[in-house]
């Protein structure tokens, strides 16, 4: 069993992501998203800078999160996309019911490396996740060329020096999890 919510360990021993084109309705309300959000916003900050920062695309505001990502995905490119390409644009902006976009927002310049920063954004990452498990939803994180993109980075309030740190999709299980590989603990472990 998966994400099983019975204790905070077990959980957390069974933690497993959820493919956001797997993710089907209901998804948060927007009191369960405040939550979620709020939760996520409690995480380790050395410095308390919050160098990080939401973007919440509604599902009224998905088709036109769609058309800027099919722009920016085009922007640049000598020949058209192929429609299959297109297609996965289209799928990638209208999957799971929530969506939250994650920036990293570092403060360049300040005694907090950004490195502790960038970690810090992460950690909302995974926070935002499991406040969403806790709240009986599945969550995927994901990035793809959309994350890497100056041009989605614009549309959605980013500017330079902040980056795309994920795309983070909310809703209800509809497909059963499987397992991924794990590392072997004596590979990745060793004492000093």
């Amino acid at each position: 069993m998966f994400n099983d919510r019975s204790t905070l360990l077990s959980y957390l021993a069974t933690r497993r992501s959820s493919r956001p084109r797997d993710l089907v309705a209901p998804g948060p309300d927007p009191a369960q998203l405040r939550q979620i959000l709020a939760i996520a916003a409690r995480t380790p900050d050395h410095g308390k800078l919050f160098p990080w920062r939401f973007v919440h695309i509604p599902a009224g505001r998905r088709d036109a999160f769609a058309e800027m990502l099919q722009a920016a995905y085009r922007a640049g490119k000598a020949d058209p996309p192929a429609r299959l390409e297109t297609e996965a644009v289209q799928r990638f902006a209208t999957q799971a019911p929530e969506l939250v976009v994650l920036l990293s927002s570092p403060i360049q310049g300040h005694k907090i490396p950004v490195w502790e920063q960038e970690l810090s954004c992460g950690a909302v990452a995974m926070n935002l996740l499991h406040a969403a498990a806790a709240l009986g939803f599945g969550g995927g994180w994901v990035t793809g060329w959309a994350a890497y993109s100056p041009q989605v980075l614009e549309a959605l309030g980013g500017r330079p020096p902040e980056r795309i740190a994920g795309f983070l999709f909310l809703g209800t299980q509809g497909a059963e999890l499987e397992e991924r590989p794990r590392p072997v603990l004596e590979d990745v472990v060793r004492e000093w």
